[in-house]
């Protein structure tokens, strides 16, 4: 909450690296098998373990941003955000440095429209939704080789169904109701992102067991 009951919006924060390798290796020294990204620091340098750290943040924080963006995305289809962008900031919760992290603001109890939507229960499910959304997008973008969400972005739709976008809609309410991936969607209609607007025809396709 802030004094001023103007602000109303979700936001999402990322790690910013100003500060945060000192922290973070201060962190790491306390873990037991001293490791980051699955290497033991153990026997390496300070000079090593310090390049292996900023290396591990680096892309930990690459991740975090583009994985917060894609959450951004979907929650921007809900309601309004108070920042378009990922913001960055020092905070604790999200200095692992091996790990993308991000945290999301979902209002401000200041504002007392947007405490009332909070108190929801349907605007609860709705971020969450909105939320999962965007982080399947993540994966679904940037699957691991062998693994299920990349057997399932090579797989061939049995058929093509269409759907005329309605007011209300939103892309990843779409998916769920035809039980595909919001990528899925996207691939099929070469989308770069995941807005629609009323009235566009959008090929949903269908795959074996949806």
């Amino acid at each position: 909450a802030v004094d001023d009951s103007r602000p109303a919006g979700t936001t999402v924060y990322a790690l910013s690296l100003k500060g945060a390798s000192d922290e973070a290796a201060r962190e790491l020294a306390k873990r037991e098998n001293k490791s980051v990204g699955g290497v033991s620091l153990d026997d390496k340098d300070d000079v090593l373990a310090s390049v292996l750290l900023d290396l591990s943040q680096n892309a930990a924080l690459s991740a975090s941003l583009e994985v917060g963006g894609d959450v951004i995305a979907e929650l921007a289809r809900i309601g309004k955000v108070h920042r378009r962008s990922v913001q960055t900031a020092g905070l604790i919760v999200l200095k692992a440095p091996d790990m993308p992290s991000i945290l999301i603001e979902t209002g401000f109890i200041s504002n007392p429209a947007e405490e009332q939507r909070l108190k929801s229960k349907s605007h609860q499910r709705r971020v969450a939704d909105a939320v999962l959304a965007g982080i399947r997008s993540y994966f679904y973008e940037n699957a691991a080789p062998d693994t299920r969400i990349a057997m399932d972005a090579r797989r061939e739709p049995v058929r093509q169904v269409k759907h005329i976008i309605a007011r209300g809609d939103t892309l990843s309410e779409i998916a769920q109701r035809y039980k595909v991936s919001t990528a899925d969607i996207r691939r099929a209609n070469k989308l770069s992102n995941n807005r629609i607007r009323v009235g566009q025809t959008l090929s949903i396709p269908i795959f074996v067991g949806s």
